[in-house]
């Protein structure tokens, strides 16, 4: 026997929970499935306990540099890591029992802890029981990607999940992966005092953001002592004793890099190859992820795929904004597209980096006729008055339109002041609005006006 419901909900990651509000909220019956950890990603692996360890990370780095301020220190700086995990693990775990306790208490709503599998079109199997509905989301979130390279199977390794149980850190943390995941890590262990060296099969750090953007972020993370090593186009694994040696095939340097820890950082992968999406009829890219048009409808009607496992964005940002489009269009009758929403995210080394829209790159690229403006963090009084000087701001606008195409922000604050970029683009106004305005001194943001006064070909 079946046990029938308006909606069911696959996944307790950040879209699933505030649709299941709404949902019950204007009278729905809901099953919310959730077959580990409340919170997804973000909660669990992500945001929250990654940006706790930066956190710590940080507070380290600062102690160093306390001579700069005039501050004495008595002593050298000591880690403590299971107190920094403790702290991790109290973070996120209050997190995760929030999102679970608002659940369980949610009027109209049966919270399910198994693994959901769709039996057919309307039907799933979540444990020993089958549940129907006429309105199934798919919010299942993404897993680390784990690459054939020869020798892997050899040895140990971390994932970025697996890393945040560590609570020591690494004599020598390797990292494979030059981009947002493994910069994070590489500059958090740094300055817990591991030595640290990333190998990327690419030409540049961060490949999706500007050259010029790279090169500033290596040249941040080499200053703190941390090795890069890139264009490694032929990566292997081996035992070495209790180590690792990760073979690389580079243009220049050692041919192995021998350490204590491998970390993974690859990229990610859709959990969907064990929700028997088949027997529903869901259609799936060639990498996995769930296809959807521009309102996250599958291919099946009545059926809607949120958050990491539809390829459409790979943010906690993303995933909420998923919810808002869905239940937009579900129970508003207010037309929102994912093509609406305007590219927007944060690399958290420090100092942070905040992109918006377009690279000048891809505004290039695509034929645009473009204005330029950069500023040094050096020329900004709040980043010297903190002693935080290393990056720089740059915006692209087009010549003929004046709209803001797209800006970076590499340097104290900069993952807060891109905002008012952000919020200038959404309103689809000109730069000129942003250039006219006058923002509070001292800040990092008051520099953009002077920045957009400034613009060159």
């Amino acid at each position: 026997m079946s046990r029938s419901f308006d909606a069911i909900i696959i996944g307790a990651g950040q879209a699933g929970p505030p649709l299941a509000s709404r949902l019950t909220s204007s009278g729905m019956t809901v099953a919310l499935i959730e077959r580990k950890l409340f919170g997804g990603t973000c909660v669990n692996t992500g945001c929250t306990p990654t940006k706790t360890l930066i956190a710590s990370a940080y507070a380290a780095h600062l102690a160093r540099r306390a001579a700069d301020f005039g501050v004495t220190l008595g002593g050298s700086v000591e880690i403590d890591m299971a107190a920094v995990k403790a702290r991790k693990d109290a973070v996120s775990g209050t997190s995760r029992q929030n999102v679970e306790t608002w659940l369980r208490g949610m009027e109209r709503c049966t919270v399910y802890q198994d693994h959901a599998r769709f039996e057919s079109l309307r039907e799933i199997r979540v444990g020993d029981e089958r549940i129907t509905a006429a309105r199934i989301f798919i919010n299942a979130g993404a897993r680390a990607a784990i690459p054939d390279m020869p020798g892997l199977d050899r040895v140990n390794y971390l994932t970025n999940t697996t890393i945040l149980e560590l609570d020591e850190a690494p004599r020598h943390l390797v990292i494979v992966g030059g981009s947002y995941i493994g910069l994070e890590f590489a500059q958090m262990y740094r300055r817990f005092g591991s030595a640290v060296t990333i190998i990327e099969k690419g030409p540049r750090l961060i490949a999706r953001d500007d050259e010029d953007v790279s090169d500033a972020v290596k040249d941040i993370l080499e200053a703190e002592g941390i090795a890069v090593r890139l264009d490694a186009d032929c990566i292997s694994f081996a035992p070495r004793g209790t180590d690792i040696a990760a073979g690389v095939n580079c243009t220049s340097g050692a041919p192995e890099i021998v350490g204590s820890h491998v970390l993974l950082a690859v990229g990610r992968r859709p959990n969907t190859d064990d929700l028997g999406l088949d027997q529903a009829g869901v259609a799936l890219d060639e990498r996995g992820y769930i296809v959807v048009d521009d309102q996250l409808r599958t291919s099946v009607p009545g059926i809607w795929a949120l958050g990491d496992c539809n390829g459409r964005g790979a943010f906690t940002h993303t995933a909420y904004n998923d919810f808002e489009i869905v239940a937009a269009n579900l129970l508003d009758n207010d037309a929102r597209r994912v093509s609406d929403r305007i590219t927007a995210y944060a690399l958290y080394i420090d100092p942070p980096l905040g992109r918006v829209g377009m690279t000048e790159a891809e505004a290039r690229k695509a034929g645009r006729k473009i204005r330029v403006g950069t500023r040094p963090m050096t020329r900004i009084a709040r980043a010297i008055e903190k002693g935080e000087t290393q990056g720089f701001m740059k915006i692209v606008v087009d010549a003929e339109t004046d709209a803001i195409l797209g800006a970076a922000i590499l340097g104290v604050g900069g993952d807060e002041a891109i905002h008012g970029v952000l919020g200038i683009m959404t309103a689809k106004a000109p730069s000129a609005t942003l250039r006219r305005s006058m923002p509070i001194h001292p800040t990092v943001s008051e520099l953009i006006p002077t920045m957009l006064g400034d613009l060159r070909p």
